[in-house]
């Protein structure tokens, strides 16, 4: 999967298109084509490197993680775990992180990554729904999990990183397996991955990702990185491996073209991010938009670090002028935007190296995916007409489905159009410029976010009666939560209860997505079917940030 003679470096997008063709194994493994195949052809090669505040860098060869990830798959068998399994991860970018995904997939089991930040009852709801029989956590995590394990029926073991006693089994303890692991015959259809995405009603569904995920994402991240892999090139992203961005942009995408990826700093601060990129020699940086803007107040970067960086990709939200001019002045490159979703990521991309640059936009179709805007009808939209982007399938990037929601699935699809939600225009030379959402998914720092969940939550909290929540425009992060509430009769609103109400939410659902301001109203306006009315409360919430 490594060899892609389209993507040539000198060749213009039209050249890169034209030649393009999906080259995508009957026996596709991801493990076997991140880990396994370079374990045998160059186990010396680094795969990870490891950046630490103190001390050098610590780097691990392909040869080491096709060992530990041998041992920890036989360790999982060793526990009763078979193929199909959902196995949740809910770790910080490490080793122990990447091993745990190379040995489920090598087993032909089912991933979960579930982010830190969740707390127990956004667990909850995720490890159920999957069906998870076993979880991989650190210390923090199998607290958690505790709380709630009684709600849990399937899960049969939590594998904890650190001490022994605090779940289980110990996450050492697996790796004391044999080292010999043959990985599992899988085809590209055969399930591999869930990753959670939030909807505008309801709770969040479970995107059901083949092997093929891997090699489908690999033109959408050679396009924005710039001809990647180069000789050289050393990866780094802030993105958390439980995000797509975080594991298929970056993770096992870089892996399975021998490019070393650096991990090490788990709470993002602009300077640490620079200093972790200088002494890691970091050459291609996916950095999402507001960890872009977050740094953009650094003045005479090139003076005080050392940085390496050929090609910046940024995607989740769009990046703004000013930062993209703020990158070319102090860092002295074009940053490629791109565009994607959870269901079928990584289809539109800016390609600087190939010619295809317009700040503020979401660049072309990445060769191999037909991506198009599109009318109620399916009809492919005129140029400058508004409409829905939308993905043409079959692609080799796009999921599987919604697991065990045969309905959602079938909703997702206009024909053979993959909806996306998302309004754009595109420009008489073939741009995408993205317009707004046609539904209320409140975009946090690029993290969607489902209103259903948040006012779920809201409710639950005895004060409150009905609750509305929308996403407030914000300078940094693109949108926070802001929640519209009505109170039960015998409540009264102080800002000491509207305290309250946020942190009730943040220690149920996760510390990104509770809402940061809390309005209290007289009444919350409904549909005649009882949904919340959110479109006013949205234009409320855009008035006074414009304000």
């Amino acid at each position: 999967m490594r060899d892609d003679p389209a993507f040539v470096p000198g060749r213009s997008y039209e050249e890169i298109r034209e030649a393009f063709r999906w080259n995508i194994p009957a026996d596709y493994n991801i493990a076997r084509d991140c880990c396994d195949a370079w374990t045998e052809s160059d186990p010396d090669r680094v795969a990870l490197i490891r950046w630490q505040p103190q001390g050098k860098p610590e780097k691990t060869t392909y040869g080491e993680l096709g060992s530990l990830s041998s041992r920890f798959a036989n360790g999982l068998a060793g526990l009763g775990a078979k193929e199909g399994d959902r196995v949740a991860i809910i770790l910080p970018q490490s080793l122990e992180a990447a091993v745990a995904h190379i040995a489920i997939y090598k087993s032909a089991m089912i991933a979960v990554p579930l982010a830190r930040l969740f707390a127990a009852d956004a667990l909850e709801y995720r490890l159920q729904r999957a069906g998870v029989s076993i979880a991989i956590t650190d210390m923090d995590g199998a607290a958690k999990i505790a709380s709630i394990r009684e709600n849990l029926p399937d899960l049969k073991h939590v594998i904890v990183v650190g001490e022994d006693d605090a779940g289980d089994v110990a996450f050492d303890a697996l790796l004391s397996a044999g080292k010999e692991f043959t990985p599992r015959d899988t085809t590209p259809d055969t399930p591999a991955l869930i990753i959670f995405t939030s909807g505008t009603t309801g709770p969040p569904k479970g995107a059901l990702h083949g092997h093929r995920v891997v090699p489908g994402h690999l033109p959408g991240v050679r396009a924005p990185h710039e001809f990647m892999p180069q000789e050289g090139d050393i990866a780094w992203t802030p993105a958390d491996w439980a995000w797509a961005g975080g594991l298929l942009n970056m993770l096992l995408t870089c892996l399975s073209m021998g490019v070393p990826v650096v991990y090490g700093l788990n709470r993002f601060d602009p300077e640490t991010a620079l200093r972790l990129m200088a002494e890691t020699g970091v050459t291609n940086a996916f950095i999402p938009p507001t960890a872009l803007r977050l740094m953009r107040g650094m003045q005479n970067l090139a003076g005080r670090h050392d940085l390496k960086l050929r090609a910046i990709g940024t995607g989740g939200e769009s990046l703004g002028a000013e930062t993209h001019q703020w990158a070319e002045r102090e860092l002295g490159l074009r940053v490629n935007e791109f565009y994607g979703q959870t269901e079928c990521n990584l289809v539109l991309s800016c390609f600087g190296a190939a010619g295809v640059m317009r700040a503020g936009s979401m660049g072309k179709p990445v060769p191999g995916h037909e991506v198009a805007v599109i009318d109620e009808q399916g009809n492919v939209c005129a140029p400058e007409e508004r409409g829905e982007v939308a993905i043409r399938r079959p692609d080799p990037v796009m999921f599987l489905g919604y697991w065990e929601n045969e309905k959602a699935t079938r909703e997702k699809f206009r024909g053979d159009w993959l909806l996306t939600g998302d309004q754009a225009i595109v420009d008489s030379d073939g741009y995408f410029h993205f317009v707004g959402r046609d539904d209320d998914i409140i975009n946090v720092s690029g993290y969607r976010v489902g209103p259903g969940e948040i006012e779920d939550c809201l409710i639950s909290h005895p004060a409150v009666q009905l609750a509305a929540a929308v996403g407030k425009p914000d300078a940094v992060k693109g949108e926070v939560v802001k929640a519209y509430v009505k109170l039960a009769p015998e409540a009264a609103a102080s800002a000491e209860l509207a305290d309250e109400i946020g942190k009730h939410v943040k220690s149920r659902l996760a510390a990104n997505i509770y809402p940061r301001e809390i309005e209290f109203v007289d009444e919350i306006p409904l549909t005649t079917t009882g949904k919340v009315i959110r479109r006013h409360f949205r234009e409320l919430a855009r008035q006074e940030a414009a304000t």
